[in-house]
């Protein structure tokens, strides 16, 4: 994954959505994975990553599962699916950066506009993920402040990828509606020493986040509605008191494609320090679907 970096300014927080694959490539090279507690990090450039194919994900357990734990079969194979055959996609993005006080106020903001570009391809059984921000509204910017920076959040899905299952548990969480639709809720958490999705990028550091949160399912098709993510303990010793993200998606048709797919439509970031508040805002539209050098523009039937 790329970072997106800015120039003249003082040091700037990183946080950032892991590739799904970059923690198996760690794993090949450094002969350990990255564990849901703050980790050595390690330094990363490459503007790409290589995921290992995934079966599809056995059974956790031989007893009898619950409607809602059948529910998030179909959600992992759902996800599964999305990375394997349903991410070479663009959009344009619109991202506002906030530095907030004590109570909640603005002090500062950024307003910035990108092309943005999600991409999967088959590599003789692995898959290599990319993903790519170009600006294309630069904001102005103040060099004396310290902002958040944030990306990724399609790898947020992947705490429900079958590569993942093994590193939290899940457990229904009743129902909640959502304009006027009834969604599932399905709660998880980190199980400590396994593998996380997600890093907090600082000072040219990697260290993984120990998430937990929400799903919101939606029944009929399987699909990851809302998710919400919280990291609240755990990264103390290199300042962060606390995270919380928000993410919703919506279903998009594209031409060619059979059903509709799930896709990032907005993301709400909140990180604190003892010192500093954060909130960076995102929303995606005008997705495209891509197949090579052939464009598809979303919901145009022809």
């Amino acid at each position: 994954m790329n970072f997106l970096n800015l120039q003249n300014r003082k040091p700037t927080w990183w946080f950032s959505w892991r590739a799904p694959a970059l923690l198996a490539t760690l794993v090949l090279a450094a002969g350990s994975a990255f564990a849901q507690t703050p980790a050595a990090p390690a330094d990363e450039n490459a503007p790409a990553t290589t995921l290992p194919a995934v079966a599809d994900a056995a059974p956790a357990s031989a007893a009898p599962a619950p409607p809602e734990m059948d529910l998030l079969a179909r959600t992992r194979k759902h996800v599964q699916e999305y990375f394997e055959q349903f991410s070479n996609l663009t959009c344009k993005e619109a991202v506002t950066q906030l530095v907030l006080n004590g109570s909640g106020r603005t002090l500062y903001r950024e307003n910035s506009a990108y092309d943005y570009q999600f991409e999967t391809s088959d590599q003789n059984g692995s898959w290599k993920f990319l993903e790519t921000r170009s600006s294309r509204n630069t904001a102005f910017r103040d060099p004396a402040r310290t902002l958040l920076v944030t990306s990724g959040f399609a790898s947020l899905l992947l705490v429900a990828h079958p590569m993942y299952e093994a590193s939290y548990t899940f457990q229904a969480d009743g129902s909640e509606t959502i304009g006027g639709i009834s969604y599932q809720r399905i709660r998880f958490t980190p199980i400590a020493g396994t593998s996380s999705p997600a890093t907090l990028r600082l000072r040219g550091k990697n260290y993984p986040l120990p998430l937990s949160g929400i799903l919101w399912i939606d029944p009929q098709s399987g699909g990851i509605v809302k998710l919400e993510a919280t990291v609240d303990s755990g990264l103390t010793d290199i300042g962060l008191a606390g995270m919380r993200s928000e993410v919703y998606f919506a279903q998009h048709a594209f031409k060619g494609l059979q059903h509709s797919v799930w896709v990032p439509e907005s993301a709400t970031i909140d990180v604190q320090t003892p010192r500093q508040h954060w909130r960076n805002l995102h929303r995606f539209t005008d997705y495209k679907r891509f197949d090579v050098d052939v464009h598809e523009e979303i919901g145009k039937e022809q």
